[in-house]
């Protein structure tokens, strides 16, 4: 899944990413408040400055992620 196309869907009123292949996606600075990522590849991933505040990361692949800046607040990342 690319960018615009998380974002087009989550404009749309998702939330629920769980298990998305987002490796290597560029989503940095993206407002990712409250989705569910759970079990999704995020594996090189840029998610720096991302606002991912109440996201559910559990079981997420953040292998080589990076996550510098990233506003993890009340995240899960179990």
């Amino acid at each position: 899944m690319t960018r615009d196309e998380l974002l087009a869907k989550y404009s749309a009123g998702m939330r629920d990413f769980s298990g998305a292949n987002l490796s290597g996606a560029n989503l940095s600075g993206t407002n990712l408040w409250g989705v569910d990522l759970w079990g999704a590849d995020l594996s090189g991933a840029n998610l720096s400055g991302a606002n991912l505040t109440g996201a559910d990361l559990s079981g997420a692949d953040l292998c080589e992620a990076n996550l510098n800046r990233a506003n993890l607040i009340g995240a899960n990342l179990s």
